[in-house]
């Protein structure tokens, strides 16, 4: 395995897919990385050679952000939401979605598992037997 950006990149996949598997690359900047670098998306990571892989990697070290950098950045942006009160703040803290998306129906992967509540059993119009 080729290690980039202190991630085992998979040997037997297409150079443009392997990259995906860094924080922070997608198809996109998969595909930019591999045009600066010249090298070519349809070959293999293990038909790379050494000089290859070390051309890689001093371009998303030296170009892009990727990993515990992007992380770490991401986790501070939040932070800073949370500390100063914002809107969006408070929606991270009470883990529910940010970005105005309905809540009573759906998002029930980030608000977890459904809590039964008391006296919903019974609805309007139906008669106890």
């Amino acid at each position: 395995m080729a290690r980039i950006a202190g991630v085992d990149i998979p040997r037997n996949k297409q150079v443009w897919v392997s990259l995906q598997y860094i924080y922070g690359i997608g198809p996109a900047v998969s595909q930019k990385i591999l045009a600066q670098t010249e090298i070519s998306p349809d070959s293999k990571v293990s038909e790379l050679t050494e000089e290859e892989v070390n051309r890689l990697r001093e371009t998303i070290d030296r170009q892009y952000r990727v990993e515990g950098e992007l992380r770490r950045e991401n986790n501070l942006n939040i932070k800073r939401l949370t500390e100063i009160g914002s809107y969006r703040g408070l929606r991270h803290r009470h883990s529910l979605p940010t970005k105005g998306q309905r809540t009573r129906t759906n998002a029930r992967t980030k608000r977890g598992t459904r809590k039964t509540v008391a006296g919903r059993g019974q609805r309007r119009g139906m008669t106890k037997k």
